[in-house]
């Protein structure tokens, strides 16, 4: 029987991590995936192969019995099974009395992951629970059916401005467009469950789910912290000293913010309400804070110039 080396198959190297293989396996299994390579025997094959190696690498118990298996494997030359040269197959084997040769039936259809495994999983795993216990075994029709999909992940971005809005975004996954509703004050690192849309289901089983991602983007204006918003409002000289008018951009339109008289470079004003609405809160909104940036006149005439020195002169 040959042996597998399902961290080869997965691309990863053998001191990987979960995350690591994970990675690596959604990756492939979206490259290889039947949808995507209709019609396809070597795409199909590949397909079968990946998700076998996840089921074994992706499960603590079965990868540590895997491992061992692995430093041994060597002294068991490929002849059917036969315990020779001191390899001794019944140590590893599901059915702890030897290599039981597992046949498949007859409904060969599986699509998607834990189906279809090669003698080499059936022998030493038998078929994660699912394979009969009889001597010819094979795998049930009742446990191939009704087989859920394998949920997947999927990430997207999106802006500052559409996560303070909320927004509609139309994408494709497998062959599907999908439309998804972001509602206003998404966070940044937060995952979205749509429900129905991850794996087709096997032999009638219902599909699994899509766990989405969502990235909000940096924005050049505003810096978010949590429900709150941080940004800078430019003002000139003149207004900083003798206080008036200075004109804010925010999420809901442009408002005149008062500046006070004497007003420091640095200082920051609070504006309630008109940070991030907070999610699956209605009317409900962190705060804004605007941070005074003195802007110092350029260009100046002599005129100004000289005003500016006797002003000077007066406050010494």
């Amino acid at each position: 029987m040959e042996y597998k080396d399902y961290y080869n198959v997965l691309g990863v190297k053998k001191t990987a991590t979960q995350d690591e293989i994970k990675k690596s396996y959604r990756k492939l299994a979206l490259k290889y995936h039947p949808d995507k390579n209709k019609d396809n025997k070597e795409a199909e094959e590949k397909f079968k192969e990946i998700n076998e190696a996840n089921e074994v690498l992706s499960d603590k118990d079965k990868r540590k019995k895997y491992d061992e298996l692995g430093e041994n494997w060597k002294y068991h030359q490929q002849s059917g099974g036969a315990q020779d040269q001191g390899f001794d197959w019944s140590q590893y084997a599901n059915q702890g009395s030897g290599y039981t040769q597992y046949s498949y039936g007859q409904d060969q259809g599986d699509s998607f992951g834990g189906s279809n495994f090669s003698d080499f999983f059936e022998t030493l795993f038998g078929g994660g629970g699912g394979f009969s216990s009889s001597g010819r075994g094979g795998r049930s029709r009742a446990a191939r059916a009704n087989m859920r999909g394998e949920d997947l992940s999927a990430e997207m971005s999106i802006s500052l401005e559409d996560a303070y809005k909320g927004t509609e975004k139309m994408f494709e996954l497998s062959g599907q467009s999908i439309k998804l509703k972001i509602k206003p004050g998404i966070a940044s690192g937060q995952t979205l469950r749509l429900s129905g849309k991850g794996g087709k289901g096997v032999s009638g089983g219902s599909s699994g789910d899509l766990l989405l991602t969502i990235h909000v983007l940096q924005d050049p204006v505003y810096e978010r912290k949590s429900d709150d918003l941080y940004t800078d409002v430019k003002v000139d000289l003149y207004t900083a000293v003798l206080g008036g008018k200075a004109t804010l951009k925010t999420f809901k339109g442009n408002i005149n913010l008062n500046i006070p008289k004497e007003a420091q470079s640095g200082k920051v004003l609070r504006l309630q309400g008109l940070g991030m609405p907070k999610y699956g809160k209605a009317n409900e909104f962190g705060d804004m804070y605007a941070k005074i940036i003195v802007e110092t006149p350029v260009n100046l005439n002599e005129r100004e110039l000289k005003l500016f020195q006797e002003l000077s002169d007066m406050r010494k």
